[in-house]
């Protein structure tokens, strides 16, 4: 392994499961391996004793719930990101892997490949939700009919921020397109989400892109009046 090896902590009370995890990972020279898991009081005792860049998870364990997993591991150690990987296309059981701190939510009939490549990027810090959270977000941001008031409580370079993390953008090329340190940018994504009552990047941009087009809709041109 590598120095700069992402460490993976596997949690699942099927053995066949774990080994064939394991068996994907020990192939990749850039994923390893720290320890196993097959309950939720096993998960969170290896969590502390491992130390695990990524916690591959399964959403129902013999002793509880692995989103309660999940919420008591980023509340002990919020560095450590975690990958959900279940059985169940259940768009409420996504909402509240997100809600609880989770990194990604991926189903077990995804290839190797996309699981190999879904733990790198919750390795790196990323989230791996895909459209369905997308569309979830913005329903429960229409239907929450909050986010609107409080986008006056934004400076105008809070929301020129807001705007460029619609478009993708990372901090790094916010700050080069922006003039501003990363620090800076990461000051104003944090300062953002706080007065959006927010708690990613991905919902506050997710946000900005429901307002937009909105926005749009509302002033589009076949809807004006014509002689």
């Amino acid at each position: 392994m590598t120095v700069d090896s992402i460490r993976i902590l596997l949690v699942d009370d099927h053995d066949v499961v774990r080994a064939g995890l394991r068996s994907l990972f020990d192939n990749a020279e850039d994923l390893e391996v720290v320890g196993e898991a097959s309950s939720s009081e096993d998960a969170m005792r290896r969590t502390g004793l491992d130390l695990p860049d990524v916690v591959v998870l399964d959403v129902r364990l013999p002793d509880g719930s692995g989103i309660d997993v999940c919420r008591e591991i980023k509340t002990r150690w919020p560095e450590t990101g975690v990958l959900i990987l279940t059985s169940y296309a259940d768009q409420e059981a996504l909402m509240e892997a997100y809600d609880a701190g989770a990194s990604g939510y991926i189903l077990k009939r995804v290839d190797s490949t996309g699981l190999t490549d879904a733990v790198r990027q919750v390795g790196r810090g990323e989230q791996v939700f895909g459209e369905i959270l997308d569309a979830a977000l913005a329903r429960r941001i229409r239907s929450s009919g909050q986010a609107s008031e409080r986008t006056d409580l934004l400076s105008l370079q809070e929301k020129n921020v807001l705007e460029l993390l619609a478009q993708g953008k990372s901090n790094k090329q916010i700050a080069e397109e922006m003039f501003l340190s990363d620090k800076t940018v990461k000051n104003y994504v944090s300062h953002i989400l706080s007065k959006l009552e927010m708690t990613s990047r991905t919902e506050a941009a997710t946000y900005a892109v429901s307002m937009a087009a909105e926005r749009k809709s509302r002033y589009a041109p076949e809807d004006w009046a014509t002689d």
